[in-house]
């Protein structure tokens, strides 16, 4: 069983990341749980989810120790870095990071320059979709190709396959950043 939490300010698309990944993880066949957590604030306010798959049973969809942790900003890698655990991933968004990061004993330290990749593929509200790419690549429990299936599975679902072209190429930047 899988753990990832995502923590971000509102708007970072960090809800949408852990919808993802659960999408991706039902699309390869897994169960899967993702639970919100948000301010009241819609943007800028702090937002987390954490998602859990696997193949067996969920019996607590609640945060515990994460295997991977997506933090956006320097708030949420403060707040939860101490929570993932001993073997895991720590993945930032260097560009939001306002000191030096460090890892905890035993956890990887991975930054990304989302929102500068984003904007590289013409897709500025992409950063946390390059996230997923660069999740998928890391955790490898999915292909590229089903991470890329998944993802564009659930916006298909939602009515959003206008962005397809973009999410394509942000997830893969992700993916190759990595």
């Amino acid at each position: 069983m899988r753990e990832v939490l995502f923590a971000g300010f509102g708007g970072q698309g960090v809800l949408t990341a852990g919808l993802i990944l659960s999408q991706i993880a039902l699309y390869a066949g897994n169960n899967a749980t993702w639970m919100p957590s948000y301010g009241a604030a819609m943007r800028g306010g702090t937002a987390n989810c954490t998602v859990h798959y696997g193949e067996g049973p969920i019996y607590n969809p609640g945060q515990q120790k994460p295997d991977l942790l997506l933090a956006m900003n320097t708030p949420s890698f403060k707040k939860f870095s101490s929570l993932v655990r001993p073997g895991g991933i720590l993945l930032l968004n260097s560009d939001m990071m306002t000191e030096e990061p460090t890892a905890p004993d035993g956890v990887r330290l991975i930054q990304v320059a989302c929102n500068q990749i984003a904007d590289s593929v013409q897709n500025a509200r992409g950063a946390n979709i390059v996230m997923m790419g660069a999740i998928v690549k890391l955790l490898g429990d999915f292909s590229y190709d089903m991470g890329l299936a998944g993802m564009n599975d659930m916006f298909r679902k939602k009515g959003k396959s206008k962005f397809e072209e973009k999410n394509t190429a942000a997830f893969q930047a992700g993916y190759n950043a990595v």
